[in-house]
């Protein structure tokens, strides 16, 4: 979900909550309970859940019916129904949610329990310790909607199963791997935590993000990811599938983008195929604004009136528009009703769910159900920071420590620098509350140490001072209030002046000023230094250092609202005008500025590590810059300043140990021998990190993805969707990582041994047990994820190069040895068959690789699976264009409105191939339906084994006027037998739906 536009929060302060706790004890109509004496059937707990959802619904009037799928559901005070609303954000503790009585403003939990980001929790790899994270930001959801129910609503919009398969994403700490199978354990972990334990109640209603293949920020909104069968089927739904299955999850949001040229919010499959994957009701609902994006962005439809209904027709259930006014809505949907696009029996089933959901959550329980008891006296519990200890301590992921660095004696040290722009800082990200205390890593560090060492804290940023080389003048901040704009001043260079420079990533800094302590900022053209954080939605103090050739800078402003199709400036350059006023510009006219360094960061850091028994560098990335909603990296390298500060402090002083606290994996210019990473992980960073380094926590996170080696080991494109043809994840990249995926030391050693396969072969449908020894050799107790993954020997597709198909995570004790155990079905190693459309398990040779990564492979064992053998491919039968083999410039779109994927000729030379295919003296006659939009004939070519290969026949295909107008048409074919890989060769802007290649029609 995206917040509001201006970025503005409200915070209700604690005296508040607790007004409203007491008010909520009084009036019951926020909570939706009532007097048990009002006699409705679907208040009485002792009857079946779905014959008080009839009563309930038999009630309502069309319009209350109707209101019911906003996200903000009003009362209906005749019934004694209470106010709902759907999306309190909670990725990794109570975030926000939105105030409908304060025009919509994003009210933030400022006492929630802020724990690590998704990614950090993923990489425990520990789905009990998500589990009862999980469960803990349940109990605060409730604990938050008991202080205030209009505003904290027990619909929570968590958590983010999209795939994370790369990393330039903006919203990449939002997701738990890059693997589907650890992502559906964290994600149903997580989800079950938030459901509670009742098997009937909820104690809130989790709501999975962002269906489907939804993983690019920039123009998101306009962007289609192609979804191949095999990436659908086999990577993309199966992360949503555990949850639901498990019943973890109690509905899907659609993502903003599109899928095969059709928008998210109308995609058939949330009503055909997720509801399929469990016996519960689902409540599926939009991400903010998207329904109107359908016309004024998509213009998919010509009115809101056939959007709304073809987005309930589709499956969805609540819109999320209009801030907390459902009239409009209301209206549309009634227009659709009289225009015959809906009918009430649509509106009904979609309202049962609802009804349901909130019935689960208690709401028309008289006593408000097992989880009403829960109030405010949770939110941060004691028991709840040592919870989030805990989990940023089994987050930490030892990615190096060749010189045995780590850990550190704390007996042996006298004098620690803690250097670095994050040694003192803590910053949340855009889905976390307020952190409510912060212990950074410098203030962790002293209380591990005590008084008996003496730890020095260094920022080691580079204050520069920034000339205009046309003026002479200085880049000069003038106050602190908004219309106090930066000027180029006459020197000397001052403290108003001077700017402390932080790389943080990629090409993007900020600048805070040596004389007020304030950040730069833009203004819509001026700039000032009224900022005392980085924030706000489109974090205006980013800039970017361009050097050019001569050796001189521009500098280019990269607030986020650049990306936009409406920034009213032609360009992004600070210009300074003759009278010394700066404002914005184009590249041609940017000023040119000579940096100079007043203060060198990496010079202090190096004399400070140079002073110290060890020193302790706290590097990365800030959760709000360079990428996230709303925008991407371009580049994953840590930025220029940072890597320098890195060099330098190692070259002083080699017992250095390196932190990332990064959202995202990051590439170094150089490789430190230490290296210790973390996600933002919350107010407990600093003691997580402080046991880490000198040694009371044995780190035992995982990387839940792969950390590339550098940014052209990924594809060009960040909307290359299929990971298969491009190389990317560990399962099909074949290059060396800068760090595998499951990669994580430890300050002990861990031996593999025996690794018994419980049976030689296996059925399809059988079950085999794989187990191995694992034994701690050290001296110290460590966590150990023991991993299990697969390689099929042999197929007719491309498989990956190893998947993961069990892990655990398990503690042992020095020279304690444990046997694991893992049950490995049949099923489970099949893929999609593009041939049959239709799961298959091959009869194959697999490789059981069982280790400490995916590239760390300790003891193997083979299983040989007894199943079938892939046909050579029948084209005489239907076959659908989107089931090809391999492919070249085309496009996969929309076959019509409502469902169906077709594949479009992007140029004249796209093509589709069907390998592997039986022709014989029938195949004579190519039939294909095709549509084009385009004035014209086109044409489609049949070659066999290469798109250039020798020509079968050439189809015609005319201008049918629309795009979703489909003809069917047919073409001699030079007779040929054998088993062949057949190419479709199509037209620029031609459509083809489905095609057979067998007998004339006759």
């Amino acid at each position: 979900m995206g917040r509001g536009t201006d970025g503005r929060r409200l915070v209700r302060s604690g005296a508040a909550a607790l007004v409203a706790v007491l008010l909520s004890m009084v009036v019951t109509a926020g909570t939706g309970t009532a007097d048990p004496a009002d006699g409705f059937p679907f208040r009485d707990p002792r009857l079946p859940d779905g014959q008080r959802i009839d009563d309930l619904l038999g009630r309502l009037t069309l319009d209350e019916k109707l209101s019911l799928l906003h996200q903000s559901q009003p009362a209906i005070p005749r019934l004694g129904v209470g106010y709902f609303k759907t999306g309190t954000e909670a990725l990794h503790g109570v975030a926000w949610s939105n105030d409908v009585d304060a025009d919509w403003n994003v009210v933030t939990a400022t006492e929630a329990t802020v724990f690590p980001q998704a990614l950090g929790l993923a990489s425990t790899w520990d789905p009990d310790l998500v589990r009862r994270i999980g469960s803990a930001v349940g109990d605060e959801v409730r604990g938050h909607h008991a202080a205030d129910p209009d505003v904290w609503g027990l619909q929570v919009w968590a958590p983010v199963v999209n795939l994370l398969r790369d990393p330039r994403w903006g919203k990449n700490e939002e997701g738990y791997s890059e693997d589907p199978l650890l992502t559906g354990a964290i994600a149903t972990a997580y989800g079950r935590g938030l459901s509670g334990d009742h098997p009937e109640r909820l104690k809130t209603a989790p709501v999975l993000k962002h269906y489907a293949a939804y993983n690019r920020e920039a123009e998101r909104s306009l962007t289609s990811a192609g979804l191949r069968p095999r990436l659908r089927h086999e990577y993309e739904d199966p992360a949503f599938r555990s949850a639901i299955a498990a019943g973890a999850a109690t509905g899907v949001m659609a993502g903003y983008n599109l899928v095969n040229g059709r928008p998210s919010h109308v995609n058939p499959d949330f009503a055909e195929v997720i509801r399929a994957w469990t016996d519960r009701d689902l409540y599926h609902v939009s991400d903010a604004w998207a329904p109107h994006a359908l016309t004024q962005l998509q213009g998919y439809y010509a009115d809101e009136t056939e959007a709304y209904a073809a987005m309930l027709k589709a499956g969805l259930d609540s819109f999320t528009v209009d801030d907390g006014q459902p009239g409009p809505m209301v209206a549309t949907l009634r227009a659709a009703l009289d225009r015959g696009l809906l009918t009430v029996a649509d509106v009904d089933a979609s309202v049962r769910r609802v009804l349901s959901i909130r019935l689960r959550l208690g709401h028309f329980d008289p006593d408000g159900g097992p989880y009403a008891h829960i109030g405010p006296e949770v939110i941060g519990s004691p028991a709840h920071r040592r919870l989030n200890r805990e989990a940023a301590e089994r987050a930490m992921v030892l990615l190096r420590n060749s010189a045995g660095t780590l850990p550190v004696d704390p007996t042996r040290v006298r004098n620690v620098a803690v250097i670095g722009p994050l040694h003192d800082a803590l910053h949340g990200d855009w889905y976390g509350g307020a952190l409510p205390y912060r212990v950074t890593p410098l203030a962790g560090i002293r209380e591990r140490l005590g008084d008996r060492v003496t730890v020095t804290g260094v920022e080691a940023l580079d204050r520069v001072a920034l000339r205009d080389l046309a003026t002479g003048r200085y880049l000069t901040a003038t106050g602190t209030a908004t219309g106090e704009n930066v000027v180029a001043a006459a020197g000397p260079a001052t403290a108003a002046a001077q700017w402390d420079q932080n790389d943080w990533a990629g090409d993007v800094s900020t600048l805070r000023n040596a004389g007020n302590g304030r950040y730069l900022a833009g203004n819509w053209g001026p700039y000032h230094t009224a900022e005392t954080e980085i924030g706000g939605w489109f974090v205006p103090q980013q800039f970017a250092l361009e050097r050019e050739p001569d050796g001189a800078y521009l500098i280019r402003y990269a607030g986020y609202e650049t990306n936009e199709s409406w920034w009213p400036y032609p360009g992004r350059y600070l210009t300074v005008s003759p009278d010394g006023a700066v404002g914005t510009g184009e590249r041609a006219a940017a000023a040119r500025f000579a940096r100079e360094v007043v203060e060198s960061g990496a010079a202090t850091a190096a004399a400070a590590a140079a002073r110290a028994d060890a020193a302790v560098v706290v590097v990365g990335s800030h959760p709000l810059v360079y990428g996230r909603e709303n925008a991407d990296r371009r580049s994953l390298a840590l930025g220029a300043s940072q890597s320098a500060l890195v060099e330098a402090v190692t070259s002083a002083n080699p017992d250095t140990a390196v932190v990332l606290e990064t959202s995202y994996p990051v590439t170094l210019a150089a490789e430190p021998a230490t290296l210790l990473w973390t996600t933002h992980a919350g107010p407990e960073t600093g003691r997580a990190l402080a046991g880490t380094l000198f040694g009371d926590r044995n780190p035992g996170g995982r990387l839940s993805q792969t950390w590339p080696r550098a940014d052209a080991d990924l594809p060009p494109d960040l909307r290359d969707y299929d990971i298969i043809r491009s190389g990317q994840t560990y399962l099909y990249h074949r290059g060396e990582p800068l760090f595998p995926f499951g990669h994580g030391l430890s300050y002990t050693r861990f031996r593999y041994a025996n690794l018994r396969v419980g049976a030689p072969s296996a059925g399809p449908d059988d079950s085999v047990t794989v187990t191995v020894e694992v034994t701690n050799t050290g001296r110290r107790t460590g966590d150990e994820v023991v991993q299990l993954y697969t390689r099929q020997r042999t197929s007719r597709d491309r498989m990956p190069l190893r998947q993961l198909r069990a892990f655990g995570r398990v503690t042992l004790a020095p020279g304690q040895t444990r046997r694991v155990t893992f049950a490995v079905r049949a099923t489970e190693l099949g893929h999609w068959d593009v041939t049959r459309d239709r799961w298959v398990v091959e009869s194959a040779e697999h490789d059981l690789l069982v280790g400490a990564s995916a590239t760390d492979v300790r003891q193997h064992g083979t299983l040989r699976v007894r199943g079938e053998t892939i046909p050579p491919r029948d084209l005489s039968r239907s076959t659908r264009a989107e089931n090809f083999d391999d492919y070249d410039g085309i496009l996969l779109v929309d076959e019509t409105k409502v469902r169906g994927t077709a594949v479009e000729g992007a140029g004249s030379g796209g093509w589709i191939a069907f390998t592997g295919t039986a022709l014989d003296a029938r195949s004579r006659t190519l039939t294909v339906r095709a549509a084009r939009s385009a004035p014209g004939d086109e044409t489609i070519e049949v070659r066999l084994d290469s798109p250039t290969g020798p020509l079968l026949g050439r189809a015609t295909v005319p201008s049918t006027g629309d795009r979703y107008a489909y003809t069917t048409v047919q073409a001699a074919l030079a007779g040929t037998t054998g088993v062949r890989d057949v190419y479709l060769r199509l037209g620029a802007g031609l459509r083809v739906s489905e095609f057979t290649i067998g007998p004339g029609a006759g």
